[in-house]
Order: structure tokens, then C-alpha cells, then sequence
């Protein structure tokens, strides 16, 4: 394992993440921002906190929770009732983007209303799609062969992205 992030980069990354997010979103009153389950969370409801205390936008968090590795095994399910997307800005956030499959899932639960529009956010991104889904904000892009994986995981108290 090869450390590729500390937790210092981290919450260096999730502070600039969280300030594109601001200036990308300036006049938009209202944003919802959504963690996929795991890390996702995590990072989305860093990036909501840094909001809060940088803007006067109304910002509502909520979780999107699905099976990352059969997504279609189970039901995909948001912790808010999704109606309230309606018309609104939805950003949703995840560790590591890497085929794309997690992310294309938890946007299809979101465009199950007619939102405002859509934006991805990953810490990490690895660039192997085998969906169409990019990345609006991204943390640190890394190349890796396909046998190569980033994780993003607990050490010493503290989250920490490895390639593995």
C-alpha cells in the first residue's frame, strides 16, 4: 500500500472542494448535497459545514445509500424525500470515482425529479469510466493501472487514501 493522501491533504482538498463548490454556485440559494454511502458521507457532510459557515446559501445534506458493488441488488434509498429536489441544485459526493458505476446510480435516484441540475464530487479520481459520468469537482486525479485501486480508509484515527 502506498499512501497517496494524509488527512492533513484531505481536509486540505475538502476545504478547496467545498470553496469551488461556493463559487460555482454563487446566486443559487438553496443547494442539497448528498453522500453516497461510506466515505461519501463523510466527505459530504465536511463540505456542507465549510459551506454553511462561507455563504449564505441554504444548504440541506443528505445520504444516498446503495450496494457499491451490486447496485442493482437492492433498492437505492435517500435519506430525504427526493421530491424536494425539485427545481433545486443537487450535488453529490463520494471518496473515489473510478468506472463511474456508484456515482451513474446515485444520479439516477437524484433525476427520479426534475432537478435544476446536478454535480459530482470525488476526492479522488482515478479516470477509468466505463460509464459517462464526469466529475465537476474533483479533489486529486491519479493515474493507476486497472489492477490498482484507491481506498480511502481509517489509520491511526484519522482517514487516509492508499493505492492499493
Amino acid at each position: 500500500m502506498k499512501l497517496v493522501l494524509n488527512q492533513h491533504q484531505i481536509e486540505q482538498k475538502i476545504m478547496r472542494l467545498a470553496h469551488e463548490i461556493v463559487e460555482n454556485t454563487y446566486g443559487i440559494p438553496e443547494l442539497f448535497i448528498g453522500g453516497i454511502t461510506g466515505n461519501g458521507e463523510t466527505f459530504a457532510q465536511q463540505i456542507t459545514e465549510i459551506i454553511l459557515k462561507n455563504s449564505a446559501q441554504t444548504v440541506t445534506y443528505f445520504k444516498i445509500e446503495l450496494d457499491k458493488d451490486h447496485p442493482l441488488d437492492a433498492a437505492i434509498s435517500c435519506s430525504i424525500d427526493p421530491a424536494l429536489f425539485n427545481g433545486k441544485t443537487v450535488i453529490l459526493v463520494d471518496d473515489v470515482i473510478n468506472s463511474g458505476t456508484t456515482m451513474q446510480y446515485g444520479v439516477l435516484k437524484i433525476l427520479e425529479q426534475p432537478v435544476r441540475s446536478v454535480k459530482t464530487v470525488a476526492l479522488v479520481d482515478r479516470m477509468h469510466r466505463r460509464y459517462p459520468i464526469k466529475c465537476d469537482f474533483v479533489g486529486m486525479t491519479l493515474t493507476t493501472t486497472l489492477g490498482e485501486r484507491v481506498e480511502v480508509i481509517p489509520s491511526n484515527g484519522s482517514l487516509e487514501a492508499f493505492l492499493v
